[in-house]
């Protein structure tokens, strides 16, 4: 199994017109017939302007295959690709292997936040296989989404996305983790091996799986 993470940046002031033609045309043309897509959401704090939409596939092979199969459908290529290729500024793509998840948030609301820790060559997947083993620590203060490394453009790094019903409980999972023994013996024994960390928060589309 592959997931393929999708960054839109969209040129200023577009972002909203993109989001309709996507639920009025692209998702119903598409649907889950082409890969099945897993959450879709918009950017808040940091880079603006973008859309994240997560897809997973059975393999590479099976992607290529219904990506050919998307591009004979019409009402794709003729009507939603046309439209939205104005309003795109930049495009990017993760593919992601999965190391935990991917856990449905028990209900609905409140935001997503996805954490992206670059590495030193060779220290993810060793780092990503301890962070699996400790999560029940961590999930003691706020429940996982997903848990991935990176295949390609980016090998060394590990991505893991987080729900929240708002900020009050994040900051106060966050500041209750870092209390906890096991957890910072965890952080203690992983010292050296990331070399850069980067979040951003992310807002379910009307359309999106996971709300």
């Amino acid at each position: 199994m592959i997931h393929e993470l999708r960054t839109y940046t969209f040129h200023p002031g577009k972002i909203n017109q993109y989001l309709d033609i996507a639920r009025t045309i692209g998702r119903p043309a598409r649907g889950q017939n082409y890969g099945v897509n897993m959450g879709y959401w918009t950017s808040e704090f940091g880079s603006l302007n973008q859309i994240w939409h997560l897809w997973q596939y059975e393999s590479m092979e099976q992607r290529a295959h219904l990506r050919t199969e998307l591009s004979k459908n019409e009402a794709w290529t003729k009507n939603y690709v046309p439209a939205i290729r104005p309003l795109i500024q930049r495009q990017d793509i993760r593919f992601l292997n999965l190391v935990h998840g991917v856990n449905t948030p028990e209900k609905e609301g409140g935001f997503y936040e996805l954490r992206m820790y670059r590495f030193n060559p060779g220290m993810a997947g060793p780092w990503a296989n301890r962070y699996r083993d400790i999560m029940p620590v961590r999930e003691k203060y706020s429940k996982n989404v997903g848990v991935w490394t990176g295949e390609a453009p980016q090998p060394n790094e590990v991505l893991h996305m987080w729900n929240y019903e708002s900020l009050a409980a994040r900051t106060k999972a966050r500041t209750d983790l870092f209390q906890d023994p096991e957890w910072l013996d965890f952080i203690a024994k992983g010292a050296g091996a990331i070399v850069e960390m980067n979040n951003v928060m992310l807002i379910p589309t009307t359309y999106s799986p996971m709300k």
